[in-house]
């Protein structure tokens, strides 16, 4: 790649005869979704998408088309009873109260809307298709994945079907024997972790915020013996997120030694979203991920939450271009700034709306240290005696 289309600030992912990364989409999230008081029911991937385009970001060679899984893949992972039953609900357009309380299905939470379970199923197809092509070794990126709350056997936390996990069991099929799935999200990934927890090949970590939905991933939860959760408090900002990556999950993710990385990176953890009290920058999160994916040959990138239109458009659009190498313009072009102006979200008031958001891709960067219970946090996930194989990896990668 020219040197006049390399970043400074955040380095692009190294490696010998890296393929270029690839973006799998699908038109099927510009169609409307969960319904007009949901907080997903924002223009979130399709802005994102459009903004890279803007940008002249989307090679053509670049794009992948994301296949719809069929029934009898999602049945590799979900009962195939659940997956009738959202299958009948949308062509029905309905749920029975049975059908409400066995599958968590109908409710507010997880409603029923026309195109629910073609938008589901597309987005485990997407992983999966990026599994393909991560293990030719590729960065293979996915922003309508990342539903890491879905069960087995019913919807849980707006995920209906968990795409995580058929792009880690598309790895495992391939032979992958060492797998990381890093979680960026701000709730704690516990569809993944609990889907993995007898398996030795997996190891998942979550940086998640404390006593936030779904109240798992406590610090002391090892999911078996192969997964290191850190629930971060309120305000957890850039440098608290640079000390976890550079003390604790990296060098983890080296003791691991994977063969192939999942990311889920949630946009939810940034400043001004509204379901979360973390105070991110999409910079560290770009950093973050740049990291993680240039620690084996191949890698998913996956979306996950984010419920402020704005700032989930811009870092999903400025991870794609971080993952390639792009300069980060200074100014958005017009075309851009039009889009985001159009843009609107009843969770995010007028008030709180920084208006460099309609203008900028990359977020002010942050001062200031990282916070004294961070720096504990760190020494005491490096310091955890007692059980759990991240636990022994901890110990001899800060040694």
């Amino acid at each position: 790649m020219d040197s006049k289309h390399r970043m400074t600030g955040i380095e692009a992912p190294p490696g010998p005869a890296r393929r270029p990364p690839v973006f799998v989409g699908h038109d099927v999230y510009r169609r409307a979704a969960y319904g007009g008081n949901h907080p997903l029911a924002i223009p979130r991937v399709e802005t994102a998408v459009d903004l890279c385009r803007d940008l002249g970001w989307v090679d053509p060679d670049a794009w992948v088309e994301s296949p719809v899984a069929d029934a009898e893949t999602l049945g590799r992972f979900h009962d195939p009873a659940y997956v009738e039953a959202l299958r009948r609900a949308d062509e029905c357009g309905e749920v029975t109260p049975e059908t409400q309380r066995r599958y968590n299905l109908g409710t507010l939470e997880n409603p029923v809307f026309p195109g629910v379970f073609r938008r589901a199923s597309t987005s485990v197809g997407g992983s999966i298709a990026a599994a393909e092509q991560a293990l030719a070794g590729r960065i293979a990126y996915h922003p309508a994945g990342g539903t890491h709350h879905g069960r087995p056997d019913r919807a849980s936390g707006f995920c209906y079907f968990n795409d995580p996990v058929f792009a880690i069991l598309t790895a495992l099929d391939a032979g992958v024997g060492r797998l990381v799935h890093a979680d960026l999200d701000a709730h704690h990934g516990d569809g993944v972790q609990d889907a993995f927890a007898a398996d030795p090949r997996v190891y998942t970590i979550s940086i998640h915020e404390r006593e936030r939905w779904p109240h798992t991933g406590v610090p002391d939860d090892t999911g078996g013996g192969q997964s290191c959760n850190l629930s971060v408090a309120p305000g957890f900002a850039d440098a608290d997120l640079e000390l976890l990556m550079a003390e604790v999950v990296l060098p983890l993710v080296r003791r691991a030694a994977p063969d192939l990385i999942v990311v889920t990176c949630g946009a939810d953890g940034l400043a001004g979203d509204p379901l979360s009290r973390m105070a991110l920058t999409n910079r560290a999160l770009w950093a973050a991920v740049a990291a993680l994916t240039a620690a084996a040959p191949g890698s998913v990138v996956l979306g996950g939450g984010g419920y402020n239109p704005w700032t989930v458009a811009r870092c999903w659009a400025g991870l794609w271009g971080v993952l390639n190498g792009f300069a980060l313009p200074d100014r958005l072009p017009p075309a851009s700034v039009r889009r985001l102006e159009r843009l609107d979200c009843d969770l995010v008031d007028e008030e709180d709306r920084d208006p460099r958001w309609l203008t900028t891709l990359a977020d002010e960067p942050q001062d200031g240290p990282a916070t004294p219970e961070t720096a504990a946090m760190a020494r005491r996930a490096l310091d955890m005696p007692r059980r759990g194989r991240w636990s022994a990896g901890a110990r001899r990668a800060a040694a």
